[in-house]
């Protein structure tokens, strides 16, 4: 367990995509009455989307080595396990694949995260300003409500991108390696039947229950910080906080 619980990626990610989609909106950010509402809703998919790419790009290894901690604490059962701890994953990596191997499944991972937070955060800055209105406008369970829905869906249009992504990574040390992410969606599908690349999403969606109150926390801390005069800086950390 302690190499789980000291191994804070969820958090981590989640802080860095929140910090990120404010800077592309930056660049992105249109306004919905001045350049239109299709403008306004590409200008919010464009920041999701290149907040997800680059939280991936600078995060994907220590992903690497949280999913090959839990798949090997489940594998074990009792057992001896592979790695003794996050170091031991990267020291075992790199002396069988190289520094390629903690990026197995990275071409992959960058299309389906890249999708997942264009919807996941184009979809809720869109449809935020035009459900939550009236006595919804503040309401934390009408924001966390909203919510879950986008996760729900961004998720499971996303989902089969993040089963090949998780098969790629664990063959990294592995006699047998998928040549591309083509190769492993074909020889899953082959072998296992095409909804294999689904399979596990229905406990997505229960978890999509954790991004939702990220997202309707983080609003609730930016209207609070807006009252007393806060900056975006403190809110990163506010959500690192809220999600640890």
């Amino acid at each position: 367990m302690w190499k789980l619980q000291n191994l804070n990626g969820t958090s981590t990610l989640q802080a860095f995509n929140f910090a990120f989609r404010g800077y592309f909106k930056s660049f992105f950010g249109c306004d919905r009455e001045k350049d239109g509402k299709w403008k306004w809703l590409a200008g919010n998919v464009a920041s999701g989307s290149a907040a997800g790419a680059t939280t991936s790009l600078l995060l994907y290894h220590l992903d690497y080595a949280r999913t090959r901690l839990a798949t090997d604490a489940v594998e074990s059962r009792g057992n001896k396990r592979q790695f003794r701890g996050l170091l031991d994953v990267y020291k075992r990596t790199l002396t069988t694949d190289g520094v390629s191997g903690l990026y197995r499944g990275f071409s992959v991972s960058i299309v389906g995260i890249t999708l997942y937070r264009g919807l996941h955060f184009g979809i809720y800055d869109t449809m935020k300003p035009l459900v939550l209105v009236g006595p919804l406008e503040g309401n934390f369970f009408a924001s966390f409500a909203l919510g879950w829905a986008v996760t729900t869906f961004s998720g499971a249009c996303s989902y089969p991108f993040d089963t090949v992504r998780r098969r790629m990574m664990l063959t990294s040390g592995q006699p047998f390696k998928y040549r591309n992410g083509f190769h492993a969606v074909k020889q899953i599908v082959l072998t296992e039947g095409f909804f294999t690349l689904f399979r596990g999403v229905g406990a997505n969606i229960l978890s999509g229950m954790a991004g939702a109150g990220v997202l309707s926390g983080y609003d609730q801390l930016q209207r609070f910080a807006s009252r007393h005069g806060g900056f975006p800086g403190m809110l990163v950390v506010a959500l690192i906080l809220l999600v640890s």
